[in-house]
């Protein structure tokens, strides 16, 4: 129980720093592939660093067998990063963030056609609700073509964030912190011809405040928040991790409202209740678990 409970404080504080997130990469002042970049490098030193010091071995084994997806999954990481952070920038970070997390709808789609999952009931009237709950935001995103790209990129950024899901679970030798490394490392290697391609780096027009910002976004929101994540998921059960998820985008929509003062409409909490709503229920058992006898 005693695990558990670090546990719990551990994905509550992964979560809670995730959501925050936003207000920081706006704050940078670089292109979105290049602050994709910076994130990825800094929190392949970190998570390396943090394997180092835990004297985590790592499964080379494993690694050279799941190759091939490890790579393409950092590359999709790196890619969803690059549209959610650019997503910000047309759209409120509540919008943004909203459309992201229709990604595991799009898994839970997904999963019949490659996996020869069966959809449930209880899936399909999640996923139309869900969809309602799009509608609703896109329908009410405001009057300018900004928005509406904003949306679009924050669902491309879902869209390859699904992606990195499903290719997940295809790779069965590598897991944790192990995988992330990987993918954090293809992600750097896929993005530096990327960034060179489009303007190269411009580190030296930083100010004091982004420096700041861009430490914590490498340092905080990716590479400790990382740490915090896995080192918490061995101890809590799938449920409770479903739970703890939502607080990201829940934090992410009062970071929104509270400190990035941005005009969030009625349609628009509907339709994001209905996404997150409606997602985590369809992530939830239809029936609780039985409890074991002497544990």
């Amino acid at each position: 129980m005693k695990h558990e409970r670090i546990a719990k404080i551990k994905m509550t504080a992964a979560m809670v720093i995730f959501g925050t997130l936003a207000p920081f990469v706006r704050a940078v002042g670089v292109g979105s592939g290049e602050l994709a970049l910076y994130r990825a490098v800094m929190a392949t030193v970190l998570v390396g660093g943090f394997l180092l010091v835990t004297r985590q071995r790592i499964p080379l084994g494993g690694i050279k067998k799941e190759l091939l997806l490890l790579l393409l999954s950092g590359a999709a990481m790196g890619a969803n990063w690059i549209l959610l952070f650019e997503a910000y920038k047309y759209t409120t970070v509540s919008v943004a963030t909203l459309s992201y997390y229709f990604a595991p709808v799009l898994v839970m789609v997904a999963c019949p056609l490659l996996f020869k999952e069966k959809l449930s009931g209880k899936q399909i009237l999640c996923f139309v609700m869900a969809t309602a709950g799009l509608v609703l935001i896109t329908g009410t995103a405001g009057s300018g073509s900004q928005d509406l790209l904003g949306i679009a990129l924050g669902l491309g950024a879902a869209l390859l964030y699904a992606t990195v899901m499903l290719l997940n679970k295809l790779i069965k030798g590598v897991e944790g912190l192990h995988r992330t490394l990987i993918q954090f490392l293809a992600a750097t290697v896929t993005l530096i011809p990327y960034v060179c391609l489009t303007g190269g780096l411009s580190l030296g027009s930083l100010d004091g405040i982004g420096w700041g910002a861009l430490l914590c976004v490498g340092i905080l929101h990716t590479g400790i928040a990382y740490c915090l994540y896995f080192s918490a998921l061995k101890d809590l059960p799938g449920q409770k991790v479903a739970l703890l998820s939502y607080i990201d985008p829940l934090v992410a929509v009062v970071v929104s409202i509270t400190w990035l003062r941005e005009e969030t409409s009625l349609p628009q909490i509907v339709g994001g209740l209905l996404i997150l709503g409606f997602t985590l229920w369809s992530e939830l058992p239809s029936r609780p678990p039985k409890q074991k006898e002497n544990r």
